[in-house]
């Protein structure tokens, strides 16, 4: 029996930046414009590649600007890391100017974080059913966390280079593939802990109410409870987004539309639902 229509929205990450992006926020949320240069500069979409500082604020009001595009009504909203926090103010959750100044602090305290630390990056592995537990144990061993599991096939180290340098070769002597990824930060991470009080404070500054549809954490996948405790926890916990799959995909979500910008979690979840049809 087919299911009854249930859609999920998605939004991106950082990773999902696009050429596009200023020219969809002037065409659909040009309001947002003006607060973005102000918070974070003018040139924010010419920096996106730059850093996160410039990159999340930036997605962040694409993203939006994507979903006033599309102008889907949504059964549920999903977001992947940063994109948590637009899927709340597409939900109602929060208005889309205090979403933009949270945004944006969460970018620059993650970027002075990475600066503090120092020496930290990620690192994509290809991941399969039965070598989930040798990554495992080489993370632990070398003290970097798993900060994303993105899809069956794909989870993400965080953490010191050094650690990971170390890390990769231990993959390698067990024929994992790994990739190192292209961002100056342990995102996800401990190394993210002096990020954690002065954003706590941007959250307690914002006006949450109950979003209009559930709206999926990344650190529970499940619903968003306490959005604010969830959001700090989210600098340096692990983003389940295999597991925010896995549950959209219980709840009865039968059509995923991602705002855009960029194609990402729509590859993510194709991925993980083959897959898991696949391993049924």
């Amino acid at each position: 029996m087919a299911r009854d229509r249930q859609i999920a929205l998605l939004f991106p990450g950082q990773g999902s930046h696009s050429a596009d992006m200023r020219d969809t926020v002037e065409r659909h949320r040009p309001d947002l414009l003006e607060l973005a240069f102000e918070e974070v500069g003018p040139d924010l979409f010419e920096r996106a590649a730059d850093g996160t500082r410039w990159a999340q604020p930036a997605i962040y009001c694409a993203a939006l600007a994507g979903a006033e595009e599309l102008g889907t009504e949504a059964d549920v909203m999903a977001g992947h890391s940063l994109g948590e926090i637009t899927a709340l103010v597409a939900a109602g959750a929060l208005d889309s100017e205090d979403g933009l100044r949270l945004v944006a602090a969460r970018g620059r305290y993650m970027q002075e974080a990475a600066d503090e630390t120092g020496n930290g990056g990620m690192t994509a592995v290809r991941a399969r059913d039965d070598n989930r537990d040798v990554i495992a144990e080489v993370a632990a061993a070398n003290d970097v966390a798993i900060a994303n599991d993105n899809a069956p096939g794909q989870l993400v180290l965080s953490g010191a280079v050094d650690a990971l340098d170390s890390a990769e070769e231990q993959l390698r002597e067990r024929g994992v593939r790994s990739k190192r990824l292209p961002v100056a930060g342990a995102f996800h991470s401990p190394l993210m802990e002096p990020a954690i009080e002065p954003f706590k404070a941007a959250v307690a500054a914002a006006q949450f109410s109950e979003p209009s549809v559930p709206v999926m954490s990344c650190v529970t996948a499940k619903p968003f409870e306490d959005i604010p405790a969830q959001l700090v926890r989210a600098l340096t916990e692990p983003v389940r987004w295999l597991d925010v799959v896995r549950a959209l995909d219980e709840r009865g979500v039968t059509d995923y539309v991602e705002t855009g910008p960029g194609t990402v979690l729509t590859n993510l979840v194709k991925k993980s639902l083959a897959m898991e049809a696949a391993g049924a």
